[in-house]
């Protein structure tokens, strides 16, 4: 038999989520029916919570202490860098197969990796920036012009230089 549920302990729970749209309920109930929690409320936290996430999955983190349920954003590495190739939002039920085929700045991937270093597993920031590097040559778009990897290339021989932090 589990152990009894204690509604003053802080239980954290993480979902993906499209930004500013409510999710399926049904998705939803498994994970916080048992720390009793309606799914309709949450989901509409969680859609206002992500509002400038649009059309973007993002990480959400849900903090449930005394039936209360906290939303925060967490996000990943492709949705940042989605996000400061500033494209219009998009409907996901009808425009599929995206292409980013945008351009980033150097000074736009430096701040992102500063988003993401205390979760990076880098020594120091600029293995950080090769990590979202490598991430945006996944995602599809230019940094400065050029393709990701070339960049890569180029602080690995030291023609440029990543600030320490």
């Amino acid at each position: 038999m589990p152990p009894k549920f204690d509604p003053t302990a802080i239980t954290v729970v993480y979902l993906r989520a499209t930004g500013g749209e409510v999710g399926a309920t049904a998705a939803l109930a498994p994970k916080i029916g048992p720390l009793g929690l309606s799914p309709k409320k949450v989901g509409d936290d969680i859609a206002k919570a992500t509002q400038e996430w649009k059309g973007l999955r993002i990480t959400v983190k849900l903090t449930v202490q005394n039936r209360q349920a906290t939303v925060s954003v967490v996000p990943s590495a492709s949705s940042l860098i989605i996000r400061a190739l500033k494209e219009p939002p998009r409907d996901r039920k009808k425009v599929k197969n995206i292409k980013h085929s945008g351009n980033v700045t150097i000074d736009e991937i430096i701040d992102i990796a500063r988003v993401m270093r205390e979760r990076s597993l880098a020594r120091e920031l600029s293995g950080t920036v090769k990590e979202i590097l490598g991430t945006a040559q996944s995602v599809g778009c230019t940094v400065a012009g050029k393709p990701p990897h070339d960049v890569i290339d180029e602080i690995n021989e030291g023609l440029m230089e990543i600030p320490q932090e």
